[in-house]
């Protein structure tokens, strides 16, 4: 069984952020499963950025077997009153069971564009850890040009019971080490594929499996056979391949090895 641990579903399915989902959305979620469980991905986490986003993971996990939901906001998509919205989110984390919520994210902190608010995105991150903590939940982190800031709001939480992932993992081997140290693991995904990044080929190989995780973060960033098209949940078996030539072992290894940690790190409940 292989398990994509981050993508946005809600999103593949509509032509707006933001906005609820509409029948005809469904009825694309139920394909794009279908398409996943034909290349033995049979569970899919699929990752809120906003209030409202969030609300529609929470909705699609209600409405699917295979997927569960991950909520929080994202650094760039924190409003004034985003300290509401998290407020509100909290009222579906109470009920995480009933929510078939499996972590907080996405969030953290992204310097990527110039006009962030250094302050908000600190502070967002900090409250969404602490939920993470009171909840007993993973995080789901995003971190863009802010590797060294993440990790110093990581290790000031380090002698909790704190975990979780770096999603879509792009730094180098040492911050790979001081992540893994704080309990997280690495979210690996189509990007391992470029042909640029033998930095994180050479990260994956030096930490193993047993620190890695498999995601697709679809419709974005589908591996190098697939640029310029959309990207799926279906693809995980291509990602998980690769891995495998990369380890020089077979895809059951990879797939048994991350569905494991997958196991250890979300504590999922199998509603199938």
């Amino acid at each position: 069984m292989l398990i994509d641990t981050h993508c946005h579903i809600n999103i593949m399915t509509k032509e707006s952020f933001d906005t609820v989902l509409l029948p005809h959305d469904y009825q694309l979620a139920q394909q794009i499963i279908a398409d996943a469980k034909k290349e033995e991905v049979f569970i899919i986490f699929n990752v809120g950025t906003s209030l409202i986003e969030s609300i529609n993971c929470i909705e699609l996990a209600k409405k699917f077997p295979e997927i569960y939901a991950v909520v929080g906001i994202h650094p760039n998509d924190l409003s004034h009153e985003w300290r509401s919205d998290i407020a509100q989110l909290k009222k579906f984390i109470i009920a995480k069971n009933e929510n078939k919520i499996v972590a907080i994210g996405e969030c953290g902190l992204d310097f990527h564009y110039p006009d962030y608010d250094l302050t908000r995105q600190q502070d967002a991150f900090k409250v969404q850890i602490e939920l993470a903590l009171e909840h007993d939940l993973p995080l789901v982190i995003h971190t863009r040009d802010a590797g060294d800031e993440t990790l110093r709001a990581l290790e000031t939480f380090k002698d909790s019971n704190l975990r979780g992932v770096i999603h879509c993992f792009s730094e180098g081997l040492v911050f790979a080490q001081d992540a893994i140290n704080l309990g997280f693991v690495l979210g690996i995904g189509g990007t391992i594929t470029y042909p640029k990044n033998t930095h994180l080929r050479q990260v994956v190989t030096t930490v193993g499996l047993d620190h890695i995780i498999l995601e697709t973060d679809a419709p974005y960033l589908p591996p190098q056979s697939l640029r310029g098209k959309k990207n799926s949940p279906k693809n995980i078996r291509v990602i998980a391949n690769y891995i495998a030539e990369l380890l020089e072992t077979d895809l059951q290894t990879v797939a048994d090895a991350t569905t494991n940690t997958v196991k250890k790190i979300f504590k999922y409940q199998d509603s199938k």
